[in-house]
């Protein structure tokens, strides 16, 4: 149970592991996931390791994988994922597995490559008929009858006389739709418009045998005199990719052509057909086991990538590594390697072994689906040190309560809690349908901190007596229905109610006021026009008693982390004087606001003196001002009393601890072997022992390659200003921490503020007109109600508080104990994969 409030305690083991054991012993370990490997090779290159060829061929087969995969998504055909959780393959299969991939590669490229050079056939006898039959209409469309009859022959008017007929050149093809404006403005310019060229669009898009994109493009003929127009022609539709057709000049020729390019279409869509259909079986079958396939490759890469970390012995029978694991789960990992021994069939059983450690071990607090989340929270501020207190249990309740403080709203908190439940419900669903969209994951990875979240906000919200800016009637009032008028004393007449829109009721007055409402604010209070001003007494000084309770909360875990560290110099010199320092001013604080609201009462509230006042003259020591009546006797003089202890704990914090800090580090360095006349004194060790001790120390440290230390170094200097540092933050943090929580009362007044608002311009609007036209303007008006609810006071809103409250978590609480100087502890583990992850 210890573990749930403290990161879990690890150790360093050495695990001895025989050349055919180990790999099986490493999937087994996968499987756990309770070790982190250390890398005993920091020297060496990663492509000088052992297994850097196995590495190699698993991402050959990775990569081959990949294609296949991208193959399949772009048939659109889904990968099948029934959650299996296939073993590791043995290292004699990968000889299997890397042919089964082969042959699938190759066997798509065949295919993919003869489909692009049918699909590519296909499509220059799709536009070659395409220009038939648009170069018929062209020709057709010509009123001239010798270019009817003899495919453009024209006379140029020098040699019309003569009666010398030329006949014109042409060229036919067909170009992307988008390119012929400049294709016609090139044409003009570069022949000095000696060419006719005439275009038609293709009706139907065509497809691009490379990428499979739909193109659209256009049928052109250009008409031209000369070889040299002919070559400039050419040239420019080679520049702008335009591809040329042979065109019969007599309409005999083109009709029969156009006849076998239709029949060469007919065969070659239907070997298309046949082409697709075996492709798509192809992949369909692929498809069915690509997930366990990738699984398997990427188990056996992670495997490679382990053993690389680990050292091999001179006999190279055995790899040697080194794990961080959890002293909680030895037994586990030792069944785990008697498992992968088993499974490998060697006889020699793998030994794992403890280590002594100088070294920091990493932190690791378990969690499950639902406290995931929360450390998550505290993790994102920092990596708990080794073994000091985990925030995470305290700040399930802590950190919805205070978002809900803010967000108090019933209706609100009811729409949260909804959809909460929601994912919690469906979270298998959800969990197998693998969605990308990052902003919906990380909603669902912290639904149970939604859950809590929305929770306290309904529980809240019946504090606030708040629904939707509405007060709910749930018990009645504790007013009066019939008060007595305060100044007259007389019932109020319905003349008096015509007449006078503000009346006051006078708690003080009997029949008026019937004591405590039963649950939270009486809902008398939506109609007051003081409403505002009680809120803000109220909500202020609430948000002050829970920040100073959480704050002194967080005070009072650090004494647990001293204690169990073993410091008692922290508890004496720093955690006595803070806990006293902060209960003497601010708690003292939370002691008279109590104390105010039980000691005055409606008759004796008028004279009731201001706190903050109080407070200001208790710091300055001002008593003569005989305006402000006393709260209590004695109360002069134990102000007086609490400020003085406060002072007092300035120095204690600031100048005890560097000093005997100072005398601690002085005597340790006097104490030891002390010579004198040649004969020793006292009880140290020898001279030749502390070659010897010092010896072992530079050895130990240079094997682990830390810095060698020959002796505690103390710098008095150094430690003066590291407590005065933490002095000043301290107590100036006590101040304005203090004041950070009011944003609790901010936010708490600005959301309620915020959803009357919207209430009152929206749904109000609607409300009030009476009529047939009215109910159908409330449906479109509570729609724009609902809409602008979710967006602003629920999104919004909601991201604000929280926010806040982790505001509040990370620096006013978590810094009275928390330090997060620690690294994570990151196991070597299969899960990952079995998830989808597939990303290195």
């Amino acid at each position: 149970m210890g573990e749930l409030f403290r990161s879990e305690e690890m150790t360093l083991a050495q695990l001895f592991l025989q050349s055919e054991a180990a790999y099986c012993c490493v999937s087994e370990l996968g499987e756990l996931g309770k070790v982190q490997f250390r890398d005993l090779n920091p020297d060496v290159n990663v492509f000088q390791r052992k297994f850097v060829n196995e590495v190699r061929r698993c991402e050959e087969m990775d990569r081959k994988l990949r294609f296949v995969e991208k193959e399949v998504k772009k048939a659109n055909i889904s990968i099948l994922d029934t959650g299996e959780n296939p073993e590791v393959p043995f290292p004699r299969d990968m000889i299997d597995l890397e042919a089964n991939f082969e042959k699938i590669e190759n066997e798509l490229k065949e295919i993919n490559t003869n489909q692009e050079a049918l699909k590519r056939n296909f499509l220059e006898l799709t536009e070659l008929k395409f220009i038939l039959r648009k170069t018929q209409q062209f020709f057709d469309e010509m009123a001239d009858p010798d270019l009817l009859e003899e495919s453009s022959s024209l006379l140029e008017p020098s040699e019309m006389g003569r009666g010398a007929p030329l006949r014109l050149g042409f060229v036919a093809g067909v170009i992307n739709r988008e390119r012929i404006p400049t294709f016609e403005r090139m044409l003009w310019r570069v022949c000095r418009g000696n060419v006719f060229l005439r275009q038609a669009e293709i009706e139907n898009p065509l497809e691009d045998p490379v990428t499979g994109d739909s193109v659209h493009k256009s049928v052109f003929i250009i008409f031209f005199q000369g070889d040299q127009l002919k070559n400039r022609v050419k040239k420019i539709c080679e520049g702008f990719r335009a591809s040329l057709y042979p065109c019969p000049e007599t309409p005999q020729e083109r009709k029969e052509m156009a006849a076998g390019v239709n029949t060469r279409i007919e065969d070659l869509q239907m070997v298309l057909n046949q082409t697709e259909d075996h492709r798509q079986r192809v992949l369909q079958a692929a498809a069915k086991s690509l997930r366990v396939w990738f699984i398997k490759v990427r188990k056996m890469k992670a495997i490679y990538h382990t053993l690389n970390l680990c050292n091999i012995d001179v006999t190279q029978k055995c790899l040697i590594a080194e794990v961080w694991c959890p002293v909680a789960d030895l037994d586990s990992i030792q069944f785990a390697l008697r498992r992968g021994t088993e499974h490998s069939g060697s006889t020699v059983p793998s030994i794992l072994n403890r280590m002594q450690t100088n070294q920091t071990p990493p932190t690791y607090n378990r969690t499950n689906k639902f406290t995931y989340g929360f450390q998550n929270l505290v993790d994102a501020y920092g990596i708990g040190s080794y073994r000091e207190i985990n925030p995470a249990p305290y700040t399930i309740i802590t950190f919805p309560f205070l978002f809900a403080v803010m967000f108090g709203d019933f209706g609100h908190g009811l729409l949260m809690t909804l959809f909460a439940i929601w994912l919690v419900v469906r979270e298998s669903r959800i969990l197998s349908q693998k969605i990308d969209n990052e902003l919906f994951n990380m909603m669902f990875s912290g639904r149970y901190i939604i859950l809590l979240m929305g929770v306290f906000s309904i529980y809240t919200g019946l504090i606030y007596n708040d629904c939707f800016s509405k007060a709910l009637n749930l018990f009645g009032s504790s007013w009066s229905v019939r008060p007595m008028f305060t100044m007259v004393r007389d019932p109020w007449s319905e003349e008096l109610l015509k007449k006078v829109s503000v009346l006051q009721m006078d708690p003080n007055v009997s029949g008026v006021f019937n004591g405590p409402y039963p649950f939270g604010i009486d809902p008398i209070w939506s109609l007051a026009t003081n409403k505002l001003t009680f809120l803000n007494s109220f909500k202020m000084k609430m948000s002050v008693i829970l920040g100073i309770i959480h704050m002194i909360f967080g005070v009072a875990l650090s004494l647990l982390n001293h204690i169990y560290f073993k410091k008692p110099l922290n508890i004496y010199l720093g955690f006595i004087p803070e806990i006293i320092f902060m209960t003497a001013l601010f708690g003292y604080l939370v002691i008279l606001i109590v104390y105010k609201w039980c000691a005055y009462d409606a008759s004796t509230s008028m004279i009731a003196p201001s706190l903050l006042i109080h407070f200001i003259n208790m710091f300055l020591f001002s008593y003569s001002d005989t305006s402000q009546a006393m709260l209590y006797n004695g109360q002069m003089g134990l102000q007086c009393f609490l400020v003085v202890c406060a002072i007092i704990c300035v120095p204690w914090m600031l100048v005890l601890k560097p000093l005997i800090l100072r005398r601690q580090y002085l005597r340790r360095k006097h104490l030891g072997t002390h010579n004198f006349g040649g004969i020793r004194v006292g009880n140290g060790p020898t001279e030749e022992d502390a070659e010897i001790i010092q010896h072992d120390q530079l050895s130990m440290h240079s094997e682990e390659g830390e810095e060698p230390a020959m002796e505690e170094v103390f710098n008095f200097g150094d430690a003066v200003v590291h407590q005065a540092i933490h002095t000043i933050e301290y107590c100036l943090g006590c101040i304005s921490n203090t004041a950070s929580y009011l944003r609790l009362w901010a936010l708490s007044l600005a959301h309620a503020q915020l959803s009357e608002v919207l209430w009152t311009m929206v749904m109000h609007v609607g409300l009030h007109i009476r009529s047939l036209g009215g109910g159908i303007a409330l449906v479109f008006v509570f729609a724009a109600f609902a809409t602008l609810t979710i967006a602003i006071l629920l999104i919004m809103e909601g991201l604000s508080a929280f926010l806040h409250a982790l505001r509040l978590h990370w620096v006013e609480f978590q810094n009275k104990f928390y330090t997060g100087t620690g690294f994570k502890f990151l196991p070597f583990t299969f899960e990952i994969i079995r998830e989808g992850k597939f990303d290195d």
